[in-house]
C-alpha cells in the first residue's frame, strides 16, 4: 500500500517551533557531530584515493 501525503496535511505543524527540553540542556552541535564522526561513511576514502593516483603515477611510463 502506497500512501500519499500533501504539504497541507501539515499546515497545522509547519510553523510551530521546535520542542525545548525540560530537564536538561540541549548538547552543542559541535559535540553532537563529534558523536557521529566515527561512523563515516567515506572514513579512508581519501587516503584511498591517494594511493590509488600514486599507484597509477608510479605505473606509467614515459
Amino acid at each position: 500500500m502506497f500512501v500519499t501525503r500533501e504539504k497541507e496535511d501539515y499546515a497545522d505543524i509547519v510553523n510551530m517551533p521546535c520542542p525545548e527540553p525540560k530537564n536538561h540542556r540541549r548538547m552543542p552541535m559541535i559535540k553532537r557531530a563529534a558523536q557521529f564522526a566515527p561512523f563515516a561513511a567515506l572514513s579512508g576514502f581519501h587516503e584511498m584515493i591517494e594511493r590509488t593516483i600514486r599507484e597509477h603515477e608510479e605505473s606509467i611510463e614515459y
